[in-house]
């Protein structure tokens, strides 16, 4: 199926672990995606809610380096245009579980299926490679269009709340009093 955004939707993709050598190119496809005039080109922007940073080098780079997780990136063509953490925790009773985060599709191709490829296949690795029995994601919950789409890939909301870290930039500068992260959760597999 083509869109009037892409011609080529999600045909293509292949798929690996980034490196240090990623980082300079996913720190600015993560605030392409979210941060400034550039992330409206897409639907997952957060530049009204927030001003400032997504994330930094740094952040990225212990992403990309951590000891329970990687930072998968999507390619089309040798061209970097998609990633996401993974990241193995334990559930509420000890069972695998594994955390998705810092998910990013370059602005221009939202909408066109990318997304969701790069989503089932962090649902796949994590449930083939580390016996995940559960996706476990944080999403601020007053991004209801957003939330909606996960909805319909199978997440359910928690009602769980999370603080917004309020006064720490390297999280973005709040546009307004009221964010929180709500859990949303996935279960994968038999």
């Amino acid at each position: 199926m083509e869109t009037a955004r892409s011609p080529r939707p999600a045909a293509g993709l292949s798929f690996r672990t980034a490196t240090d050598a990623d980082v300079p190119a996913l720190v600015a496809l993560v605030e392409s995606a979210y941060r400034g005039d550039a992330s409206r080109a897409g639907w997952t922007t957060e530049a009204d809610l927030l001003g400032g940073q997504r994330t930094d080098p740094e952040g990225v780079s212990a992403v990309v380096n951590a000891e329970d997780g990687r930072m998968v990136v999507a390619e089309r063509d040798g061209e970097l245009i998609a990633c996401c953490q993974l990241e193995r925790r334990r559930g509420d009773v000890g069972e695998p579980v594994a955390y998705f985060g810092m998910f990013a599709v370059r602005p221009g191709l939202q909408g066109a299926g990318v997304g969701k490829a790069v989503l089932a296949e962090a649902e796949r690795l994590v449930a083939a490679e580390w016996g995940a029995r559960e996706m476990h994601m944080t999403v601020i919950a007053v991004r209801e269009e957003l939330i909606a789409w996960y909805e319909r890939r199978g997440y359910a909301r928690t009602g769980r709340m999370a603080p917004f870290p309020y006064g720490d930039e390297r999280f973005g500068i709040p546009r307004r009093p009221d964010l929180e992260f709500e859990l949303l959760v996935k279960p994968l597999g038999g």
